[in-house]
Formats: C-alpha cells, sequence, structure tokens
C-alpha cells in the first residue's frame, strides 16, 4: 500500500525512519511517499523535480519489493509534474539495487553515484547528432547570468583554437535571468563566429539546485562531490559524444569556490586526457569582468558602465520591457 505523506504527523515519522538510517532528512521536496504494512511504515521516498530521494526500506522489508513500489509511485508523481526523465544521486553501494529497477549509471565517483531512469541522456544526445562534427573540437560551459564581454572573450579566445567549439548553456533555472533569455543571448552574442556552436546542457550540468545531499556523511563534503559528478559527466559522457578535446574556462581571482572548481576540473579532465587552458580574465576598469558586477549596474540603471561589460545583444535586453521584471526582483 502507499500513500502520499504531506500531514505533519506523517512527515515526522517518514524523517525518523530516514535518520534511523543514517541519512539526513531534507525538506526541500514535492512529494513525499510512503509504504504502509498494517499500518507501520515501512519505506519512503521524496521527489524535489526530477530528482529521487531519501529512498529508504526499513530493514524488516529490506531485500523485498518495497523500493520498487516507492520508485513506481514517485516515477508517477515525476511524470504527472511533466519530467520523463529522473535522477537518483546516491551511495555507489546502492548501485546495484537501482539497476534492477532499469537505472542506468551514468557515472560514480567516491562516495557518490548518479543513475538515471527514462530516455534522458540517449535522447539528449540524439536531438543534437546533426550538430556534431569531426575535428579538433573544444568546449566551454557557462552560465551566462546574464552573458558578459568576458563570456564572449572567452568564446572568442577558444574558437581561435579549435575547429568546433560547444558553447553549452547550463538549463537549470536556477539563475536571475531564466534559462531561455540566458540562451538566446549567448547565441546573439556569438553569431558571428562561424565554428560555434550554442548548446544546453539540460540535466547533465549538476547544480547545487539538484543536487541532493542527504546521503553524504558529512557536509563539507557537498561541495566536493557535487563538482565531481559534474566534471566527471561532463568527461565521460559529454565530451566524448562531442569529440571535444579541450575544455576552456576564465580564471578566478576572487571566488574561492569556483576557484576549487577549476583546479578540480583540470586533474579530473587531464585524467580523460581532454586539455583543461584557463584564459586570464577579461577586464573593464581594471577590474575582472563579471556577471556579479553586471547585475549591479543593471539593478543601479547605470547604462554607462553596463556597455563596457556587456555584449550589444544583452544590452539590447537589459533596456527592453521584458527585462523590467528582473531589474524589479534584484532591486527588491
Amino acid at each position: 500500500m502507499s500513500q502520499v505523506l504531506f500531514d505533519q504527523p506523517a512527515v515526522s515519522e517518514a524523517k525518523e525512519l530516514i535518520e534511523s538510517q543514517g541519512l539526513r532528512f531534507e525538506p526541500e521536496l514535492d512529494d513525499l511517499v510512503g509504504l504502509y504494512e498494517d499500518g507501520e511504515l515501512i519505506a519512503c521516498g521524496a521527489r524535489l523535480g526530477y530528482v529521487l530521494k531519501m529512498l529508504v526500506v526499513a530493514p524488516s522489508h529490506q531485500g523485498t519489493d518495497a523500493l520498487g513500489g516507492l520508485i513506481t509511485q514517485l516515477i508517477r508523481s515525476a511524470i504527472s509534474a511533466g519530467h520523463d526523465t529522473v535522477f537518483v544521486f546516491t551511495s555507489p553501494k546502492n548501485v546495484a539495487s537501482f539497476k534492477a529497477l532499469n537505472f542506468r549509471l551514468l557515472v560514480a565517483h567516491d562516495q557518490t553515484a548518479l543513475l538515471e531512469h527514462g530516455p534522458g541522456l540517449e535522447a539528449y544526445f540524439a536531438s543534437h547528432d546533426s550538430q556534431i562534427t569531426q575535428g579538433h573540437n573544444g568546449a566551454v560551459v557557462i552560465n551566462g547570468n546574464p552573458f558578459t564581454l568576458g563570456h564572449l572573450g572567452l568564446v572568442e579566445q577558444a574558437a581561435r583554437q579549435v575547429d568546433r567549439l560547444y558553447v553549452f548553456i547550463v538549463r537549470e533555472d536556477q539563475s536571475i535571468f531564466p534559462f531561455a533569455v540566458r540562451f538566446r543571448l549567448a547565441q546573439e552574442a556569438t553569431a558571428h563566429l562561424r565554428n560555434v556552436t550554442v548548446l544546453d546542457t539540460s540535466r547533465y550540468s549538476v547544480s547545487a539546485g539538484t543536487f541532493p545531499s542527504y546521503f553524504l556523511k558529512r557536509l563539507d563534503d557537498v561541495a566536493k562531490a557535487q563538482m565531481q559528478i559534474d566534471l566527471l559527466l561532463f568527461a565521460q559522457r559529454i565530451a566524448p559524444h562531442f569529440n571535444v578535446e579541450c575544455r576552456f574556462v576564465g580564471e578566478e581571482p576572487n571566488c574561492e569556490t569556483t576557484a576549487a572548481y577549476n583546479k578540480l576540473m583540470a586533474e579530473i579532465l587531464e585524467a580523460h586526457a581532454i586539455r583543461c587552458v584557463e584564459f586570464p580574465r577579461i577586464l573593464a576598469g581594471g577590474l575582472p569582468i563579471s556577471a556579479t558586477r553586471v547585475r549591479q549596474a543593471f539593478a543601479a540603471n547605470d547604462i554607462e558602465t553596463l556597455r563596457g561589460l556587456v555584449p550589444p545583444a544583452t544590452l539590447e535586453f537589459l533596456q527592453s520591457p521584458l527585462a523590467r521584471p528582473i531589474a524589479e526582483r534584484l532591486r527588491s
């Protein structure tokens, strides 16, 4: 028997079961499903967007079909919410259990494994088959919140070094500028570069918004595990499919987290025979151009400063009525 858990006593019961198995309860969720037997909660699991998490089976029912029952209910929930593919981040020791339920392993490292159920990665690759070219190809991965002259400078320098440069725009909508806007501005700003193809990352750039940490023993392991999964997905899956031999990145003098990501990127990519090239940041007014500077100037309606920070396409958008709701959110 399954039941969607929303009332506080039931949620508290699920939290107790989850924590009894040495996991953390994460309250951010869209659905929480429980399996009961004779009035006793024997298993529970949650969904946040397309990510399944906190999947727990009581010791008395491990080895039964309880996990399969949970997965079935949560996949139905995800489909109803418009997701044809779901992710599970878990400990590598649990991979075999999920494979038995038709999940495919995408990548595993140290404490973390990522599996998916549904058309997922293969459908993503198939949708871009016509854009794959042979040769010495490179890639940059950009959030573009929004697209700046710094991003453009990175793309232009990288494009001169390869036959084809793929500019992957992070699809995860955790930014103040929506994905559709970020993607369009990247396309418009790079339209003059004939060997540049702008693509989205689909689900395959792991953001803080999708990466759950309930199964990690130490919270200070979270950032490193997230980075490892992100970079291994690129090195083992994305780069080989698009014939990418080199990834380009801008140096990071200010943000400690991004600097650590760049260092780990070089280690992981080079272990997979992919070069990692770091370019100096583009400066304006003696300071590195950043999307943060752009957002600050935009919120202050400082058009003169914006002219020195963003390409014409971005400036045109920032001055359009479509950008007004974004400006209001920044100011608030």
